[in-house]
C-alpha cells in the first residue's frame, strides 16, 4: 500500500469534462493521480486542496508554541493543532505531490502559508547549534516529492534564461528535504499567456511526462 498526499494549490478549478478557466496545474494533477491508480491498485490518496480549505497563516502564538520548551499548555496545544493535523499527513506519505500555479514568479499564498505549517521544529526538522553554522537537519525521510506546474511564460528550469525568476520551483526544492525527500521531481507546462501553439504542445507534454513518471513511481 502507498499513500499519494495530493496538495493542489490553483484558486481555478478542473474538471475532466472540460470548461472555461480550467486550472493547468489540476490537469496534471489528474493526469499523475489517474495514471498512478492504473498500475497500482494499492494506493490512497488524500486530497488537501489548499483553494477551497486556504491553511491559517502562522501567528506569534504559533510561533511561541512552536519554540516551546517541555511540556506544552492547553493553549500551546491548540495553537498548534492545525499544523500537527497537517503534518501528519506528511508523515503517512510516500509521494506528496504538489500541484501549483506559478502566480507572480512565486507560489500561491495558500501553498506558502501550508509550508509555514508543515516545516517545523522538531517536527520535520531538527535544529542544534553544536552542529556550527549548518544547525538544521531534515527529520523525516524516503519520500518523493513531485511538482505539476503552469508557467504563464517560459524557460523557467534550471540553466534556462529565466531560471532566476522561478521562485516556485527553487523554493519547494529548497524545501524538499523537510518533507523527507532528497530529490524534487519537476513538470510544467509552459507558454500559458500566449495561448499559442507552443503553449498547445507544451501542455501535451507535461500531460505525457506526468504520466510517465506516475507510472515509474508507481512500480
Amino acid at each position: 500500500m502507498k499513500t499519494i498526499l495530493y496538495i493542489s494549490a490553483s484558486a481555478r478549478s478542473f474538471s475532466e469534462n472540460g470548461g472555461e478557466h480550467q486550472s493547468i496545474s489540476r490537469a496534471l494533477g489528474y493526469e499523475f493521480l489517474s495514471e498512478f491508480k492504473k498500475h497500482n491498485n494499492q494506493v490512497e490518496v488524500i486530497h488537501r486542496d489548499l483553494s477551497i480549505n486556504p491553511p491559517s497563516f502562522i501567528d506569534q502564538a504559533f510561533i511561541a508554541a512552536s519554540f516551546s520548551r517541555g511540556e506544552l499548555s492547553e493553549s500551546d496545544k491548540l495553537a498548534l493543532e492545525e499544523s500537527d493535523r497537517l503534518i501528519k499527513e506528511v508523515e503517512l506519505a510516500d509521494i506528496i505531490v504538489i500541484s501549483s500555479p506559478m502566480y507572480n514568479y512565486g507560489m500561491p499564498a495558500v501553498l506558502k502559508a501550508w509550508f509555514d505549517q508543515v516545516i517545523r521544529i522538531n517536527k520535520t526538522f531538527s535544529f542544534d547549534l553544536a552542529r556550527g553554522d549548518n544547525p538544521l537537519r531534515p527529520i523525516l525521510s524516503g519520500k518523493e516529492v513531485v511538482l505539476l506546474s503552469s508557467w504563464g511564460e517560459f524557460n523557467f528550469r534550471k540553466g534556462e534564461e529565466k531560471s532566476g525568476f522561478n521562485h516556485l520551483s527553487n523554493h519547494i526544492e529548497q524545501l524538499a528535504p523537510y518533507m523527507g525527500a532528497s530529490h524534487l521531481h519537476e513538470i510544467a507546462s509552459e507558454y500559458e499567456e500566449f495561448g499559442d501553439e507552443r503553449h498547445e504542445a507544451s501542455k501535451v507534454n507535461a500531460i505525457n511526462e506526468a504520466s510517465l513518471l506516475a507510472k515509474r513511481l508507481a512500480q
